[in-house]
């Protein structure tokens, strides 16, 4: 389950996650930060060998300046002689499908957009802020080159319908959720310690598979799966609650009876969570980003162990994180089929990830991290390296973006 959702946003967007660069080259598209530019006219050849081209983007002058239309790679360096901000698509007149896009170009300022082109048709549409898209003149390139991959945008509106049954996954979700943990605080009534520690890791795995809805949780999250990071007095704070609270004891020799009050809280929590469930709303802007976010997340919390209280279970974690993976791109799959052409194999390395993981399970224990050997180690660690980076090019594709 990601923990670090609203900083992890803001380093993905300024990185390009969402914008205009994709990882796994969809979109053959990279943006450079660029200083103020020439005002539109004339292609030249730089240091990296790539013409340029300079083109206005402005409501009067969308496209204005890409009068020598050619193939292959280059750059067009769009400057804004607008007074505001504006993103900019290069896409297919006919299709809509957009080959290249930057977003956030300042008034008076240059960004440089770089792409691949082949014999078509193209067109720059210009998005200022606050007002309405305009599409320049249709530029066409002859010849035989192939151009770079292309993709339909998506708006809002085709993101609602696998938003919405999601949520009904979650909430089936929720109900497993709600009653592995009345049997995690049964087991501590009744002081069945190791009947304790069976249950605790069927009820976390279960909340760790609702990973892309952590979102929608609210502060019910840092209840449920918080840690003791940042909290003032530590793992010894009051507020250190939940699964890790009751994994910490759980594997460090407490009493059951010093634990029954920690899974009562955690009960409460995980009940008011399922009550409310049917109220809550899911921004479905956010779907395909968090499909990466929770990968993402593995590697940095699960696969270095940084969440582990005591029972090794860290895998197990990452094993239900593909899980949640695979929920969500099952509902975002009719919109990935025609625009992503590397989601079979996308599908096929979370096949061989989940056999992997399984590898590491022998009856009801887990192999923990640090025990891997090296071998192993760099095996997991390159095969969630892979999948971060694929599923970085769904949440690109699943960028709700501007049509009008």
């Amino acid at each position: 389950m990601p923990r670090s959702g609203p900083a992890w946003l803001r380093s993905a967007r300024a990185r390009g996650i969402g914008g205009a660069l994709l990882a796994g080259g969809v979109l053959a598209t990279v943006v450079l930060a660029g200083g103020p530019g020439d005002a539109a006219g004339g292609t030249r050849t730089e240091a990296d060998g790539l013409p340029h081209t300079a083109v206005e983007v402005s409501s009067s002058g969308c496209g204005r300046g890409w009068t020598r239309p050619r193939s292959g790679t280059q750059v067009f360096e769009l400057h804004n002689t607008s007074s505001a901000a504006a993103e900019v698509y290069l896409k297919s007149p006919r299709t809509g499908e957009v080959y290249g896009e930057t977003e956030g170009i300042g008034p008076g300022t240059t960004r440089r957009l770089r792409v691949t082109l082949g014999r078509g048709a193209y067109a720059f549409m210009c998005l200022p802020d606050d007002a309405d898209a305009v599409t320049g003149p249709t530029v066409r390139i002859g010849g035989a080159g192939r151009p770079g991959p292309a993709a339909a945008p998506l708006t809002q509106h085709d993101l609602i319908p696998p938003a919405l049954e999601y949520q009904k996954w979650v909430a089936g979700g929720l109900d497993g959720l709600v009653g592995r943990t009345g049997t995690l605080r049964d087991a501590l009534d009744r002081g069945d310690l190791a009947g304790a520690r069976e249950a605790w890791l069927s009820a976390h795995l279960a909340y760790e598979r609702l990973g892309a809805a952590y979102g929608t949780f609210g502060d019910a999250d840092q209840k449920i799966n918080g840690t003791g990071a940042g909290l003032p007095r530590g793992d010894r704070d009051p507020g250190f609650t939940g699964f890790h609270r009751i994994e910490y004891g759980l594997w460090h020799g407490a009493p059951a009876a010093s634990l029954r009050a920690p899974a009562t809280a955690l009960l409460a929590t995980v009940r008011t969570l399922r009550d409310d469930w049917a109220q809550e709303r899911m921004d479905p802007a956010d779907l395909g980003l968090r499909a990466h976010e929770i990968l993402e997340n593995t590697v940095e919390f699960e696969l270095t162990g940084r969440t582990d209280y005591g029972s090794g279970s860290n895998l197990a974690t990452a094993r239900a994180n593909i899980d949640g993976t695979r929920a969500v791109l099952s509902r975002l799959h009719p919109l990935l089929v025609s625009r992503y052409p590397g989601l079979r194999k996308l599908d096929d390395d979370l096949d061989r990830t989940r056999r992997l993981l399984d590898g590491f399970r022998h009856g009801g224990r887990w192999t923990p991290p640090d025990r891997l050997d090296r071998a192993r180690r760099e095996q997991v660690n390159a095969v969630f390296g892979d999948l971060v980076e694929r599923l970085a090019s769904v949440a690109t594709l699943c960028d709700a973006r501007r049509t009008v």
